[in-house]
């Protein structure tokens, strides 16, 4: 009588897994017929998402000048702020003495130079008007360590929609 349920056992497993993988079959993961763009090419960036402008040698050469300078040693203590107000063009409207320049280099796209090196301080910017009697546009702002560049910012502006734009903007520096 044993045997007898031993055999039926066995094969009530058997059916069971026979009538798994001829019912649903193995899932197995199949490879995407295309990589995504980003994991294939991350050079090809669109402008506007992001990516920053080449540095060139003559900015290259401006920022080392800058450097060079160096900052008073009150004002990279900790606790002390650098700041920038800079306008939708680019242009540097006022600021503390560490601020050497602002460059615009398209839509939304700035930089801000310091006189000290900047990249492991804290970033803080926002949208601000250079007229103290109106409202700021709308929009949004981002704040990156500009690259190959250790005393500047990188600052991007865009509009309500998320396309870039030009937007005045006041930047902090927190050392």
């Amino acid at each position: 009588m044993t045997t007898l349920f031993r055999r039926k056992a066995v094969a009530v497993a058997f059916a069971a897994l026979a009538l798994t993988l001829a019912g649903g079959g193995i899932a197995v993961a199949q490879p995407a017929a295309k990589a995504p763009a980003e994991v294939t090419a991350p050079s090809a960036r669109q402008p506007g998402d992001g990516a920053q402008p080449a540095v060139t040698p003559a900015e290259a050469r401006k920022a080392k000048a800058a450097l060079a300078q160096g900052p008073s040693t009150q004002a990279t203590a900790p606790g002390t702020i650098s700041f920038a107000v800079v306008s939708s063009g680019g242009t540097l409207l006022r600021g503390s003495p560490e601020v050497v320049s602002a460059t615009r280099y398209g839509p939304g796209q700035y930089q801000v130079l310091f006189t000290y090196n900047v990249t492991l301080k804290g970033y803080q910017a926002t949208i601000g008007t250079t007229d103290p009697y109106n409202v700021p546009p709308g929009g949004e702002i981002s704040v990156a360590p500009r690259l190959q560049t250790p005393n500047a910012v990188f600052v991007q502006t865009r509009n309500s929609s998320g396309s870039p734009s030009d937007r005045p903007f006041h930047l902090a520096i927190t050392n």
